[in-house]
């Protein structure tokens, strides 16, 4: 019975372990993914998407702004969401102002 009992929790120590370390993950900084959506923001205004695709373009800096705000605040799993979203809109930003020069 006490082999039982230590197998018990052992198996306990180890889910314990195993929720902690992913919700470390969880809660890192979202450096890529606020990274990316800079860059993608920097190509879209490159390819002149402020002129080209106002609305998408100002719609991806909101996005990139809150993304920002949430960083700041700690709330980093909204942060990266606004990031990636602010992302995707600053690439079809671009999409748009290259596909109308």
């Amino acid at each position: 019975m006490a082999f039982r009992s230590n197998s018990v929790q052992h198996a306990i120590s180890v889910l314990i372990l195993a929720v902690a370390l992913l919700s470390g993950c969880a809660t890192a900084p979202p450096v890529q993914e606020m990274s990316d959506a800079r860059q993608a923001l920097q190509a879209a205004k490159e390819a002149n998407a402020e002129r080209q695709a106002p609305d998408t373009y100002r719609d991806a800096k909101r996005f990139m702004e809150r993304a920002a705000q949430k960083l700041e605040q700690g709330e980093y799993e909204q942060a990266r969401r606004a990031a990636v979203v602010a992302k995707e809109r600053a690439v079809q930003a671009r999409d748009e102002a290259t596909a109308n020069p």
